[in-house]
């Protein structure tokens, strides 16, 4: 059965905050929006805010919705201005993911019928969905991520498909990685996600070769090192260093609130990507707890079903270590 897809489009006055680029998609990104909201209210608040931060639809338990025109694109992926994800891929966020239980599952369930029915619409296969994590490392779709569940969400979709009489693949899009090694020479247009991947590395591998500090901050006509071949999935990054650590209870009254045990927990975090300061020397890791580890800490625990009161603990600690595997 087709699913209806309800719209509340974004006026056309606000393209140039939410979609200011014409888009011919080539792929469908997946997002968990880490809050409890309904379609109709994320989209509401999405059309309505004044951040540019935008998706094309929202699906929840029961419904779809559709905020922006599949012909203009979105600022959802957050691999820059001219990145692949954000310029050439369709936003989808399934709905009720922060706490999880019936109506987020349910909302999962419409969501893989939903994207099926989108690439039958288009002629496209399985390998055209990409989860928000591919295009700049973000622990998204979060819920998905965490229950280890991207392929089994992948394989749902594809019988999905395979149900509407879709295909099963589409002969312009491999997901395979390439042999690489030398260098790269930056090109106009060029973004540090979109050399990796067609490089099959990670960013955060090609980040630290290279020693850049900011991927958005990459200039033509750079040389970049490419090392080896290695796939783009963040399953293969440098987050799989071991961290050691530290035990105890670390919070900003703490009188254990500076040293290296504090960095160790700032580079774990990062390595997560929920503790960024680009602006900051060494990324804002200075060995602190103050108010920005509080709320990296706190953000991770929100979307990882602990109590997100800002406190590292034991089960904090677990968890980011489970994370970091």
């Amino acid at each position: 059965m087709t699913i209806t897809v309800k719209k509340n489009l974004v006026s056309e006055a606000k393209y140039a905050l939410k979609c200011p680029n014409y888009m011919d998609a080539e792929y469908i990104t997946i997002h968990n929006t880490a809050n409890d909201a309904s379609a109709a209210n994320e989209i509401s608040y999405m059309i309505g805010n004044t951040s540019s931060t935008s998706f094309h639809f929202a699906v929840d338990d029961k419904e779809v919705i559709q905020g922006l025109p599949l012909n203009r694109n979105a600022w959802h992926t957050g691999d820059g201005t001219n990145g692949i994800g954000n310029r050439k891929s369709i936003g989808v966020e399934i709905c009720y993911s922060k706490s999880g239980g019936p109506k987020y599952k349910a909302a999962e369930k419409l969501a893989i019928k939903f994207v099926a029915q989108l690439l039958k619409e288009r002629g496209w296969g399985i390998d055209r969905v990409r989860k928000h994590q591919d295009w700049n490392g973000k622990y998204c779709p979060h819920r998905i991520l965490s229950g280890g569940r991207w392929d089994d969400v992948k394989a749902a979709i594809e019988a999905e498909l395979k149900e509407l009489g879709g295909k099963t693949s589409s002969k312009s899009s491999s997901s395979a990685p390439k042999a690489s090694g030398g260098t790269y020479t930056v090109k106009k247009g060029d973004t540090l996600s979109a050399i990796a991947k067609e490089h099959g590395v990670s960013v955060a591998n090609l980040q630290s070769w290279n020693n850049i500090k900011d991927p958005n901050r990459i200039k033509v006509g750079q040389k970049l090192k490419i090392t080896g071949s290695n796939t783009s999935s963040p399953k293969s990054s440098s987050k799989k260093t071991s961290y050691a650590l530290p035990s105890g209870i670390y919070k900003v009254t703490s009188p254990m609130r500076k040293g290296d045990d504090v960095r160790r927990i700032q580079k774990a975090l990062a390595a997560l990507y929920f503790y960024p300061d680009k602006g900051a020397k060494n990324n804002g890791i200075d060995g602190v707890y103050g108010p920005k580890t509080a709320n990296a800490v706190k953000r991770f625990q929100s979307v990882s079903g602990l109590t997100a009161d800002g406190i590292y603990g034991p089960k904090t600690k677990a968890k980011i270590e489970a994370k970091l595997k």
